[in-house]
C-alpha cells in the first residue's frame, strides 16, 4: 500500500432535501457523512493508499456510525479522539439551470470546534507516517482549532514529512473575533511541499490578482505566459512549495461544467485537456478529488508531472458523476478515461 498518509480536520452530517427541491420544500431530509478531509482520505483509500484520519468526534452513536463508514472505506481511525458533545453539520441545496446551490453551516460548538493544541497525539500519529495532508477549511472553524491546525503542521515539518494542503477556502466560516483568512492561508501554506486551490483561492492566500478568464469551453486556449507569470508570484509567496496545482472550472448552468487545472512542478507548467461535463450530478468534493488522486499519483509516477495533472483532473471530472462528498471511482476508472499521451 506504499507510504503512509494522514489527514487532519472536521467530518460532518451533510442533510440535503430529495432531488432539486429547496430547504423550504418537501418533509424528508436525507443525510451523508462527508467534509474535505475526510473526502480526501476515503478517495486516498479507494485508490488503494495506507491512508489514516485524524479529527475529534464525541461519544455516542452517531459518532460510532461515523466511524463505521469510515472503516468500512478502508480509512484507519484509531487516532481519532474522543469528546465535544456533537458532530457538525451542513445543510447544502443543490443548484439547478442558472439557480446557484446554497449551503448553511452549523457547526459552532461541534467535537472538532472546541479542538486544541495539546488533544492529538501528533508524535505517535507521525511515528509511521509520511504525508500530511491539512486544509485551510480548519483554520476558518475556530480560534482553536487554527491552533490545533498549526500544531499539526509544526509538527509535521519536525518529523521530516511531505505537507500538502488544499486551501479550502470558504466564507461563511471565517466568523470568530480575529479571524483573518488572508493572514491565516498565507502562514498556514509556508508549510507546504504541495498546494491546491481555484483561483479565488490562490487570489485570497497570496494577494496575487488571478489571470482573467471568461467562460472557459473544451477548446479554450490558455495564456500559458500570463499563468507563468503568476505561477513565478505564487512561488514567491510560497517559496518552500515545489508543486501547484491550479483548478480552474466554468459552470454554464447547473449541470453543465468546463473543468481543468494547470500544474506548476518545480518551475514548469503542465496542462491537461479541458473537460466538458454536460450531465453533473452533484459537484460537491470536486476540489477534495483533485487533492487526493494528486497525491496518490505523485507517489505512484513519480517524477511524470503530466501523468500525475493528468490523472488528477480526470478523477476530479468523475466526481461529478457521484452524489454525495466521497469520490466513489476506483484508479481502474480514471485511468480508463484520462488522455492517454
Amino acid at each position: 500500500m506504499g507510504k503512509k498518509i494522514v489527514t487532519f480536520g472536521e467530518i460532518l452530517l451533510r442533510y440535503s432535501k430529495d432531488g432539486a427541491r429547496r430547504f423550504g420544500q418537501g418533509k424528508v431530509w436525507e443525510g451523508q457523512f462527508g467534509g474535505s478531509e475526510a473526502n480526501v482520505a476515503v478517495s486516498l483509500a479507494l485508490l488503494g493508499n495506507n491512508v489514516e484520519y485524524v479529527t475529534r468526534l464525541p461519544d455516542n452513536d452517531l459518532a460510532d456510525a461515523c466511524l463505521h463508514e469510515l472503516r468500512r472505506r478502508g480509512v484507519d481511525v484509531h487516532h481519532i479522539v474522543r469528546g465535544g458533545k456533537r458532530i457538525g453539520t451542513y445543510y447544502f441545496e443543490p443548484a439547478r439551470d442558472q439557480r446557484r446551490s446554497k449551503v448553511i453551516y452549523d457547526r459552532d460548538g461541534s467535537s472538532f470546534y472546541s479542538s486544541a493544541p495539546g488533544m492529538f497525539p501528533w508524535k505517535d500519529i507521525f511515528a509511521e507516517a509520511d504525508i500530511f495532508h491539512c486544509s485551510g477549511i480548519t483554520c476558518a472553524v475556530s480560534r482553536s482549532a487554527t491552533e490545533a491546525t498549526f500544531e499539526a503542521v509544526e509538527a509535521a515539518k519536525a518529523a521530516g514529512k511531505r505537507i500538502t494542503c488544499d486551501i479550502n477556502f470558504r466564507k461563511n466560516l471565517w466568523k470568530y473575533e480575529g479571524a483573518d483568512a488572508h493572514n491565516t492561508l498565507h502562514s498556514l501554506m509556508q508549510y507546504s511541499d504541495f498546494i491546491f486551490g481555484d483561483q479565488d483561492e490562490w487570489e485570497i492566500a497570496s494577494g496575487v490578482k488571478q489571470v482573467p478568464m471568461d467562460h472557459m469551453q473544451a477548446d479554450t486556449i490558455l495564456d500559458m505566459e500570463a499563468y507563468r507569470l503568476y505561477f513565478e508570484q505564487m512561488h514567491a509567496h510560497f517559496p518552500h512549495c515545489g508543486e501547484m496545482l491550479l483548478g480552474l472550472r466554468n459552470q454554464m448552468t447547473s449541470t453543465h461544467h468546463s473543468l481543468t487545472a494547470l500544474l506548476w512542478y518545480h518551475g514548469t507548467i503542465y496542462q491537461t485537456k479541458i473537460w466538458d461535463i454536460n450531465d453533473i450530478v452533484d459537484p460537491v468534493g470536486v476540489g477534495d478529488a483533485f487533492v487526493a488522486s494528486y497525491i496518490h499519483a505523485a507517489e505512484k509516477w513519480k517524477g511524470n508531472p503530466q501523468r500525475c495533472l493528468d490523472f488528477s483532473v480526470t478523477a476530479a471530472m468523475l466526481k461529478n458523476s457521484v452524489e454525495g462528498d466521497f469520490n466513489l471511482v476506483t484508479e481502474e476508472e480514471i485511468m480508463e478515461l484520462m488522455p492517454q499521451k
